[in-house]
């Protein structure tokens, strides 16, 4: 299909009716006239509603985040929720939304639509994180939520996630149901627009301290924070949601000195001080970094815009700092909380974490020492939230993935970034008692159970021709695997989308019992592991892969991570020359 196609034109005409407002049907215009490209991109399809919503470049047409596409999902999440609670006399549902473009005026329709379906609303006045959404839906019993956010993409994309009433975002069979409910709805006109005022209830400031009281709560080492009157912190939300929260979480826990970055602490969806807000990146924390030099900090906490994520960078033995991995960061977390339970007697014998299958196994490692047991879920937050939800007989602690997403305790179903910086400012404060800083820490983690250490490269196939080379990758991969990595043979297969382990010495198949997903991984007789996916989210293909070293001397660190890394970026150059 091209931008000649008479479908494509004749679906872009259909904008230019009464229905649309005057600057939509401007923008249509345009590209019906001189954007025969761009006229393809925004409407060669409908704006997909996966498994988490939507997430797309904002603009005119269908492929493309707005008010009307906004709306016709949120109709056919409205239909979904009064179908699967008939016998609610009054559905709820709360809505929040972050600091990019449109966000605001997207969470604006989503209530509307909602009120129109006679559903409750509760939206939140102002932006919020991400994580307060989620507790939001358990704490005034809502059947579902909505938070308008893209997360960490560039500035030109918003997204819509979608909840059910255990505040984790759509799993099976919700998920593939909403989806159904929300395809049905192929016209702006069958979307209820008579919005109903009375059913709407803002949310504030006063909702927000039930929140703080329950993240305080986690605190293990109050003590610690107390004695460490030093210890100095660097903030940044890079200009997003985590500006409302973090610091007043920080100061309420007893931390003295916290210093933001005043740049990044204005509410931007355009993201001026960066080239992009994500905080898996370097540079998106430079500015933060700079601040800490000078003012002599031993940590740097930043969060993406709707403040589910978290980039931590600390001070090395040579008092520069360096930004851990989102493996790193759960390793860190995971090791202070589960020592800290032990040293407090917390351990009642039925505890569980939660890590994704693309997530370190450094954590196992951690949690079978305190015999804490390990649930290895799919990727996607989601799957911690719904082996929380499954799991009424056993306590959760804590649960994370590579991709800078943690949390702790079960009160929100998602990650959770104010949470995540509440720990790691903890665990430095406990550190410090002990005359240590985190990455001494993590150091000795790495001695006693072993130097792990992971890489990620995210190969980006943007459009029509992106999507099936992304495809074709994935085929290649599965008929042709390779046979060794590092000159280690590779002992299993695991294939994610087919739900089976291959056992290349015996040639046996298994069952992997998880949902299917598109996910490979080659795991060799060394234990090297090699995990490929297309992102659900981004117009990317994932590779992340995992090296176990030893490491038996502290003071061999810097010369086993240097061989680690060679090796792993060895790894990477073979399979994107595979591409």
């Amino acid at each position: 299909m091209n931008a000649s196609d008479p479908k494509i034109i004749e679906r872009a005409k259909s904008w230019l009716s009464d229905q649309y407002d005057e600057d939509t049907k401007k923008d249509v215009r345009n590209l019906l006239e001189n954007d025969p490209a761009e006229l393809q991109e925004c409407f060669y399809r409908n704006l997909e509603f996966g498994t988490g919503g939507l997430r797309g470049i904002m603009g005119a047409g269908t492929n493309r985040m707005n008010v009307y596409t906004v709306a016709m999902a949120t109709q056919g999440l409205a239909n979904y929720i009064k179908k699967m609670f008939p016998d609610v006399k009054q559905p709820q549902v709360a809505i929040a939304y972050d600091c990019r473009n449109n966000s605001s005026k997207f969470a604006k329709i989503t209530a509307d639509v909602m009120t129109s379906n006679d559903i409750k609303v509760f939206l939140f006045e102002s932006l919020r994180p991400t994580p307060e959404l989620s507790f939001a839906i358990r704490e005034l019993k809502c059947q579902a939520g909505v938070v308008i956010t893209a997360s960490h993409n560039p500035k030109e994309y918003n997204g819509y996630k979608a909840y059910w009433n255990d505040g984790g975002q759509l799993v099976s069979p919700h998920d593939k149901n909403v989806i159904a409910e929300v395809e049905k709805i192929t016209d702006f006109s069958m979307v209820k627009m008579n919005a109903k005022p009375k059913l709407l209830e803002m949310l504030g400031e006063k909702f927000d301290n039930i929140y703080i009281s329950k993240v305080l709560s986690l605190s293990l080492s109050p003590k610690a924070i107390k004695n460490q009157k030093k210890l100095t912190l660097v903030y940044t939300p890079i200009h997003g949601t985590g500006g409302q929260i973090v610091p007043k979480v920080l100061k309420e826990a007893g931390f003295k000195k916290i210093f933001t970055v005043d740049e990044q602490m204005i509410v931007d969806g355009n993201f001026p001080t960066v080239v992009s807000p994500n905080p898996e990146e370097h540079a998106a924390l430079t500015m933060a970094i700079e601040k800490a030099y000078s003012v002599d900090a031993d940590v740097v906490l930043a969060t993406d815009p709707d403040a589910d994520r978290v980039g931590v960078a600390v001070r090395d033995e040579n008092n520069e700092f360096v930004l851990l991995n989102g493996n790193q960061t759960a390793s860190l977390i995971t090791y202070y909380i589960l020592r800290r339970w032990s040293e407090l007697d917390k351990f009642k014998g039925n505890e569980f974490i939660v890590k994704t299958i693309v997530t370190t196994d450094l954590l196992t490692k951690i949690a079978n020492k305190y015999n804490v047991k390990t649930y290895d879920v799919l990727t996607g937050f989601k799957f911690i939230a719904d082996k929380i939800q499954n799991s009424p007989d056993e306590k959760f602690i804590c649960g994370g993935e590579e991709s800078y997403g943690f949390l702790v305790g079960d009160f929100v179903r998602d990650k959770d970034a104010v949470i995540a910086c509440l720990m790691v400012a903890e665990a430095a404060a406990w550190a410090a008692e002990e005359g240590k800083t985190l990455y001494q820490v993590l150091k000795e983690i790495y001695l006693e159970f072993g130097f792990y250490k992971e890489k990620l490269v995210s190969l980006t196939k943007k459009g029509i021709s992106g999507t099936e080379e992304i495809k074709e990758m994935m085929r290649l991969f599965r008929t042709t695997p390779p046979k060794s990595l590092l000159g280690s043979r590779i002992t299993e297969i695991r294939d994610y989308k087919l739900g089976t382990c291959k056992y290349t010495i015996y040639n046996v198949d298994t069952i992997i019992n998880l949902p299917k997903s598109d996910v490979l991984q080659f795991i060799t007789e060394s234990g090297t592991k090699v995990s490929i996916r297309p992102s659900g989210t981004e117009p990317k293909i994932k590779f992340y892969f995992s090296i176990k070293g030893e490491l038996h001397n502290i003071e061999d660190f810097n010369a086993i991570n240097q061989e680690i890394e060679s090796d792993l970026n060895r790894l990477a150059r073979v399979f994107t020359e595979m591409e």
